[in-house]
């Protein structure tokens, strides 16, 4: 005895009008297409939930790729890249080390005073 065929049906998810049809070659699986008034936004295979049908309807802004370059090594200097270059002591982004006998137990953080905490 074999399964038997499963006919199409009709039914409605909020808004949205979902028609299920038997996938072709297949006895028991169906094929749902959404529609949103007259327009078909798109099918599954699964039953759809509501949020699956917004999905379809209207599917989330997905930023532009990026383009991947097959010579660009991330981390790594170029083959001929000199090296780099040291900070000078009276350049913008030096900063001097604290002599190790200067502690920092005394001092408090800008804006936070010793009542508020």
């Amino acid at each position: 005895m074999s399964a038997p065929i499963v006919g199409p049906g009709r039914f409605r998810v909020g808004k949205y009008d979902v028609v299920a049809e038997p996938v072709p070659y297949s006895g028991q699986m169906l094929r749902y297409t959404i529609y949103a008034g007259k327009t078909r936004i798109g099918a599954m295979v699964s039953v759809p939930s509501e949020s699956d049908c917004r999905f379809l309807e209207k599917p989330p802004v997905v930023p532009p790729l990026k383009v991947f370059y097959v010579t660009s090594r991330p981390g790594r200097p170029k083959k001929n890249a000199k090296p780099p270059v040291t900070l000078e002591r009276h350049s913008p982004g030096y900063r001097e080390g604290l002599p190790s006998d200067v502690s920092l137990d005394g001092l408090e953080k800008p804006g936070i005073t010793s009542s508020s905490q």
